[in-house]
């Protein structure tokens, strides 16, 4: 299930948690943010590749190409055994920005984007069917757990694909982790 918590910088301690999807993508187009839920083409298997989930998802990838320009479309699995898993998670984790839209489509698994567009930070719980794009300059940060599990679809609009650039903000350091998030909201959201 999706999940949507406001910590407004007036008072942290005292998040807003929205469990609705019709809420949650409202809350998010507030500040930019698309929010969409997508279903597949066709039945996918666990271990899919590249080439079988672009497939799937065909007709909304292509929509997204032309409505945003878009040049190409990839994808990224990455698994509990990932070799790479703790540097790619480090990656991720500290605030950063973008000269482009981040867009990540969720094939399966899950993460937890955090958006800090003023002075509230929104944790955005994505998992299998959820479409997240996050505008350029947008301050962000993303976690992608300790024993990660996800595949999703990146668009990207110029031949680089994901350049960040961070802030050096050490904000990131202050919200939970995705693990301590599922603990913190698993009761009462059907987590």
């Amino acid at each position: 299930m999706s999940l949507l918590v406001v910590y407004p910088h007036a008072n942290p301690a005292q998040p807003e948690v929205i469990g609705d999807f019709t809420a949650l993508a409202a809350r998010l187009d507030a500040i930019g943010v698309q929010f969409e839920r997508w279903t597949a083409g066709a039945s996918l298997p666990a271990n899919a590749d590249q080439n079988t989930v672009l497939t799937a998802y065909q007709a909304p990838v292509e929509q997204l190409k032309n409505q945003y320009g878009f040049q190409s479309a990839d994808v990224i699995s990455v698994a509990p055994d990932h070799p790479d898993r703790a540097a790619l998670r480090q990656k991720f984790l500290s605030e950063h920005t973008h000269s482009d839209f981040e867009v990540r489509f969720f094939v399966g698994g899950r993460g937890l984007f955090f958006l800090h567009p003023d002075e509230t930070v929104y944790a955005v719980l994505c998992e299998q069917g959820d479409l997240i794009s996050v505008p350029a300059n947008v301050k962000h940060w993303f976690d992608m757990g300790a024993a990660p599990q996800l595949k999703c679809i990146r668009l990207f609009t110029t031949p680089e694909g994901w350049v960040a650039e961070y802030t050096g903000s050490d904000i990131a350091e202050r919200f939970p982790k995705l693990e301590q998030f599922m603990g913190d909201h698993k009761a009462g959201t059907g987590l």
